[in-house]
C-alpha cells in the first residue's frame, strides 16, 4: 500500500501535466489537493493515467461552472436555468456606466450630503404600477418575507395569515410558499379546498388572530374544471371591512397587456390589482418585467414606508448594479419603449422571419453529413409565467448521419471554441428553436454545428 501511495503524483507535477487553464492557481491547487486526498483514501489506488483523467475532468467541470453566456435554442423565453430575462441594451449600458465609475448610490448632488438609496427608481416604479409608493428588494421571495415579517410581528396576538389552500404553490428550486410563510413566524390559516374557495371561507377565517390576508397569483400553473375562487375585489372589500391588510403576490410582474403578443393570455398587472383595493402587491423584476433579479413592492405609501423602516429591509436591499439596471428597464416602459425589452421583442418576431432565417442556416450546412429540416414549434414563456401561453415558432431539426443525436447535443453544449449552443432532443432530432436565438447569433450557431461535426469525424 505504501508503494501505491508513493505512486500518487505531487501537486506541482499534476499542475505541469494539466498545463494552462482558466483557473487561478490557488483554486487549481486546492482542487488538485482535494482530489489527491480522495485518491489516498481509496482501498485500491488507481494508476497514474486514471488519476490524471479524474483530475482533468474535475478541472474542466469547475471551469464550465463559471457563469458564461450561451445561445438559447430551447424556445423558452424566460429560462430560469439560463439566467431568466436578457437585459435590454439600456440596462446593459447602465451597468457598464455605473460599475466602471463612482456613482451617486447614496449621495445627493443637490445638497452635497448623504442621500437616500433608490429614490429615482422608487418614484418611477410607483408611477409604472399606479401606486402611491414603491420600493425594491433583492427578489420576490424576499419581498414576501419582508411583508410577512412586518405584519406578523407587529402584534404577538396576531400571527395568522389567511390564504387560499389552492394557492399554496411551490416555486423554483423546490421552495414552497407555506415554508416561506412559516419562516417569517407566520401561522398559516388555510381556507377553502384545493379547487373551490368562496368569499365566505375568508369571512369565517378572519378573526382576532389575523395579521393579514394573502393572495398568491397562480403564475406558474393553472386550474380548470370544477373550480371556484373569489375575485381580488371581493377579498379586498372584506379585508377592508375587517380592517385587515390585504397583500397579493403577483409573481411574474407583467406591466403591459401581455395578450397583445401572439399566443399569450392576459396576465394581471400591478396597476389592475391595486385598483381593486389591494394594499400591497409584490412581483419579480427578472420575469415578465424583463429586468434584473429583484422583488418589487408597490401600494399604500404608509405601508411601504413602514417596510423600509423594518431592520430586515437593509439585509434585503439591492446594490448599485441591480438598482441601475432596474432604473433603465422601468424608464423604457414609461417612455413607451417596451418593445425594446428582449422578452417582448422575441415574442413579436413573426414566423415568416424565423422561417427565412432557418432556411438560410440550413443552406449553409448542406455539405455536412446531417439530415436537416425546418419544422414548427411552440415557444414557452417560461420563468414560472403565463403557463397556458405558447408562441408559434420555427425550429431547425437536425439528425446526424454518422453519430448519435445525443452526442451532437453534448458537443454543441461543450464546444472547443465559441459559445455553447443549448437546444433539446425530441423524437430523435436535435432541435434549435429560433425564437430565442438572436438573429445576430445565427452565424455562430451554424459555425458551432459545423465544428461539432468536423471535430467528430476527423
Amino acid at each position: 500500500m505504501k508503494k501505491q501511495l508513493r505512486a500518487i503524483p505531487a501537486v506541482e507535477k499534476v499542475i505541469q501535466k494539466i498545463g494552462k487553464t482558466e483557473l487561478p492557481r490557488p483554486a487549481l491547487v486546492t482542487l488538485i489537493r482535494r482530489e489527491l486526498a480522495k485518491v489516498r483514501k481509496e482501498k485500491k489506488i488507481p494508476d497514474h493515467d486514471a488519476i490524471m483523467s479524474q483530475i482533468r475532468g474535475k478541472v474542466s467541470s469547475l471551469q464550465r461552472s463559471r457563469i458564461q453566456p450561451v445561445i438559447n435554442g430551447t424556445g423558452v423565453v424566460i429560462h430560469t436555468n439560463l439566467g431568466r430575462s436578457v437585459l435590454p441594451k439600456a440596462a446593459q449600458d447602465a451597468l457598464q456606466s455605473v460599475a466602471s465609475q463612482y456613482n451617486t448610490l447614496e449621495y445627493d448632488l443637490t445638497t452635497g450630503e448623504r442621500g437616500s438609496r433608490g429614490n429615482y427608481l422608487e418614484h418611477n416604479l410607483a408611477v409604472l404600477c399606479g401606486a402611491e409608493a414603491a420600493t425594491v428588494v433583492n427578489n420576490c421571495a424576499a419581498a414576501l418575507v419582508l411583508i410577512l415579517h412586518h405584519f406578523v410581528n407587529r402584534d404577538p396576538n396576531r400571527k395568522q395569515v389567511v390564504i387560499n389552500r389552492g394557492e399554496l404553490v411551490q416555486i423554483g428550486g423546490g421552495f414552497r410558499i407555506p415554508e416561506i410563510l412559516e419562516s417569517s413566524g407566520a401561522v398559516l390559516r388555510e381556507v377553502g379546498t384545493t379547487n373551490k374557495t368562496s368569499i365566505g371561507d375568508y369571512a369565517k377565517a378572519i378573526g382576532r388572530e389575523t395579521a393579514m390576508v394573502l393572495k398568491v397569483h397562480r403564475s406558474n400553473f393553472f386550474m380548470s374544471g370544477f373550480t371556484e375562487s373569489p375575485e381580488t375585489a371581493a377579498i379586498s372589500a372584506l379585508a377592508r371591512k375587517k380592517k385587515i391588510p390585504f397583500v397579493e403576490d403577483l409573481g411574474s410582474g407583467a406591466v403591459v397587456q401581455t395578450e397583445k403578443y401572439a399566443g399569450c393570455e392576459h396576465e394581471p398587472t400591478p396597476a389592475e390589482i391595486l385598483k381593486q383595493g389591494v394594499d400591497l402587491v409584490c412581483f419579480s423584476g427578472d420575469k415578465l418585467l424583463g429586468g434584473p433579479q429583484a422583488g418589487v413592492i408597490a401600494g399604500n405609501a404608509k405601508l411601504v414606508a413602514a417596510l423600509k423602516r423594518n431592520p430586515l429591509f437593509r439585509a434585503l436591499r439591492c446594490d448599485k448594479l441591480i438598482l441601475s439596471a432596474l432604473e433603465a428597464t422601468v424608464d423604457l416602459y414609461l417612455s413607451g419603449q417596451d418593445n425594446s425589452i428582449p422578452n417582448f421583442s422575441m415574442l413579436q418576431t413573426n414566423e415568416t422571419e424565423l422561417f427565412a432565417r432557418a432556411q438560410k442556416m440550413m443552406e449553409q450546412l448542406t455539405a455536412l453529413p446531417l439530415k436537416i429540416s425546418v419544422g414548427k414549434g411552440n415557444s414557452q414563456i417560461g420563468g414560472g409565467t403565463l403557463p397556458r401561453s405558447a408562441a408559434p415558432s420555427v425550429v431547425l431539426e437536425i439528425i446526424p448521419q454518422q453519430f448519435p443525436v445525443a452526442e451532437l447535443a453534448t458537443r454543441l453544449r461543450l464546444p472547443k471554441a465559441g459559445l455553447p449552443v443549448i437546444g433539446y432532443v425530441s423524437h430523435g432530432r436535435f432541435k434549435i428553436d429560433l425564437r430565442t436565438v438572436f438573429a445576430t447569433q445565427d452565424a455562430q450557431v451554424v459555425e458551432a454545428i459545423r465544428s461539432a461535426c468536423i471535430d467528430r469525424l476527423q
